[in-house]
C-alpha cells in the first residue's frame, strides 16, 4: 500500500491527499509532524536513519518524524510513529507549528507545514532497523553546538526545525 500525505493550505486546511513520494517531487505543501523527546534529565533522544532509507541515510535527526494519515489527529500520528520506529510510546504534547522548505540532493523537496510535539521518556527504545540505525541522548546545548561544528552529520530538516524550536523547547525542559 503507498503512504499518501495531506496537502494542506497555508492555514492547514486539508485540500487533497496525494502519494508521499509524489508530494515531494513536487514540492507540494503538506502536513507533517516533529517529535523530541526528553528524558529526566532533560537530555533529548536523538535517532540515526537507517542506512537503507531513501533519503538522508544515516544522517542524525530528532526523536521521530513523520506525516499525519487521514482522519488522525496530530498526537495519534506522533504516538503511532514513534512506535513503529522508537519502539515506545509517552504521552505529547503539540508546542507549535510552522512551515518550512528543504529541497535534497535527490531531486525531492520536504515542504511541510510541521507540528512540533514534545514528551518524556526514561527508558532504552526498542529501535526499529529498518527505519533506525542507533539512537542517543544529548543536552540540548550539545546538540546545538554539534550541529553548528558538523551540519553534515544531520538531516536537512531537523536543523531548520532545531533551529525554529530551540527557544520554545528550551522554556518547555
Amino acid at each position: 500500500m503507498k503512504e499518501h500525505v495531506i496537502l494542506v493550505d497555508e492555514q492547514d486546511n486539508p485540500i487533497g491527499l496525494m502519494e508521499k513520494i509524489e508530494a515531494h517531487e513536487k514540492a507540494l505543501l503538506h502536513r507533517a509532524f516533529s517529535v523530541f523527546v526528553f528524558n529526566e534529565k532533560n537530555e533529548l533522544m536523538l535517532q540515526q536513519r537507517a542506512s537503507e532509507k531513501y533519503h538522508s541515510p544515516l544522517l542524525w535527526t530528532n526523536t521521530c518524524c513523520s506525516h499525519q494519515r487521514d482522519g488522525e489527529s496530530n498526537i495519534e500520528a506522533g504516538k503511532r510513529r514513534l512506535q513503529e520506529e522508537m519502539g515506545f510510546s509517552c504521552e505529547l504534547e503539540e508546542l507549535f507549528s510552522f512551515i518550512y522548505k528543504a529541497p535534497f540532493d535527490n531531486g525531492l523537496t520536504e515542504h511541510e507545514l510541521d507540528h512540533v510535539m514534545i514528551g518524556r521518556f526514561n527508558d532504552e527504545p526498542i529501535i526499529n532497523p529498518e527505519e533506525v540505525a542507533s539512537y542517543k541522548w544529548m543536552p540540548l546545548e550539545e546538540v546545538k553546538s554539534d550541529i553548528e561544528n558538523y551540519p553534515e552529520k544531520y538531516t536537512a530538516w531537523f536543523k531548520i526545525i532545531f533551529k525554529e524550536s530551540y527557544d520554545k523547547i528550551s522554556k518547555y525542559i
